[in-house]
């Protein structure tokens, strides 16, 4: 049988992704995955308490894998969930205050599960403008309608809410705790002010905020005392927990039941490796009494932004170890990158469409080890830079 006409139209397709990928290049929007195994000093990581290399998170995940495998072997729905997970979701219920809860394998996975499957076709989804890239996707693909409220903007929330509130079953508010591409985050205690005036169901992404706020670690709900008026906290274990894979947890049953029942993200996955959960859960012990760190990681963050805007840098005055330093540029801010790169510190770039147009940035992510004097050398990289 001859195959008349396929290698033209393989050909063209290939054409096709290399005209698309050409104008990424020319636009200085190309992506490729780094590797930086020689970097001396690396402020792009969101372990902010350096647990990776903790012997006991090691440990952890050690005495796991040597209990249950090198996997958990299975979907949860089957055999895949494990006492490993058993315990590890317990600890997330007890240190969050919710009592019900579930696992994922990825924070990515969890934030589409909650979206795609909660709100139905006659509710409303209020979601902060800058919020996480997998809750934008996933609101293009539920049923629900949704609008974007201005980032951090509690009075735009409410004025959306108040026109709203009537027209639809139920009305859903997503934000994140703290946020990931710019380290600020919303006044919790006025979100929830809102909360008791209208009624709506408030998801609050933790990913960034858990272990470094609040006083055992638990997030930015724990630190603004709101914790019992979260309906549903996500958040993942792959960031200050070291390890990887997320949860959701919830203030009603029916939340997780409903999930465990409808969310194809964790019906049809092999479930989380042993090891995984043996190193979160260690984490999760260590940072609840790491109140000292917590503080300190928070001062390093306050001081090194003064001194940024002391010397002219663009950023802002929160207090979380995420600091967005504004290039504006993408070329510079390329250039920026890789002047931090030959002194041996890597420092993220990041570009459309992650951040806005024309606030392209690089993305420093500070973490309890670090040294005075590396900050201060940092500091001087970046004035000769902008200087030179």
């Amino acid at each position: 049988m001859e195959l008349i006409g396929i290698f033209p139209l393989t050909d063209q397709f290939h054409k096709h992704l290399e005209n698309e990928l050409s104008q990424r290049r020319a636009q200085n929007l190309y992506r490729k995955i780094p590797l930086f195994s020689n970097c001396r000093l690396n402020l792009s990581t969101n372990d902010y308490f350096w647990l990776r290399q903790n012997p006991a998170v090691k440990t952890g995940a050690h005495k796991a894998l040597e209990t249950y495998g090198t996997g958990s072997g299975a979907s949860p729905l089957l055999s895949g969930f494990l006492p490993c997970h058993e315990h590890l979701l317990n600890q997330l219920l007890k240190w969050k205050k919710k009592p019900f809860g579930m696992m994922f394998n990825a924070g990515f996975m969890a934030n589409q599960a909650v979206v795609r499957h909660l709100p139905g076709k006659d509710d409303l989804v209020l979601v902060d403008r800058l919020i996480h890239h997998s809750i934008a996707q996933a609101l293009l693909q539920g049923p629900a309608k949704f609008k974007r409220y201005d980032h951090l903007d509690m009075l735009h929330l409410e004025e959306l809410i108040e026109k709203n509130h009537t027209r639809f079953n139920t009305i859903f508010v997503f934000t994140e705790s703290v946020f990931s591409m710019d380290g600020d985050y919303p006044d919790l205690q006025h979100l929830v002010r809102i909360k008791k005036k209208y009624p709506f169901i408030l998801v609050l992404d933790e990913a960034h905020g858990t272990g470094v706020y609040g006083d055992t670690g638990a997030g930015l709900a724990e630190e603004a005392s709101v914790s019992d008026e979260i309906d549903i906290i996500v958040g993942t274990l792959g960031k200050a927990l070291a390890s990887m894979g997320a949860y959701v947890l919830a203030k009603s049953s029916a939340i997780i039941e409903y999930l465990i029942n409808h969310s194809g993200e964790f019906i049809y996955s092999t479930y989380l490796t042993p090891a995984q959960a043996g190193a979160a859960s260690a984490a999760v012990e260590i940072l609840q009494e790491s109140r000292q760190k917590r503080t300190s990681l928070r001062d390093k963050a306050v001081t090194f932004r003064r001194e940024l805007n002391r010397s002219g840098w663009k950023t802002n005055n929160f207090d979380s170890p995420i600091i967005p330093i504004l290039v504006g540029d993408i070329q510079r801010t390329l250039d920026l990158r890789d002047h931090l790169l030959e002194k041996g510190i890597f420092a993220g770039a990041v570009r459309p469409p992650t951040v806005p147009k024309g606030t392209s940035r690089i993305r420093l992510s500070l973490h309890s080890e670090l040294e005075e004097d590396q900050l201060s050398n940092l500091l001087i990289l970046l004035n000769q830079w902008k200087t030179h």
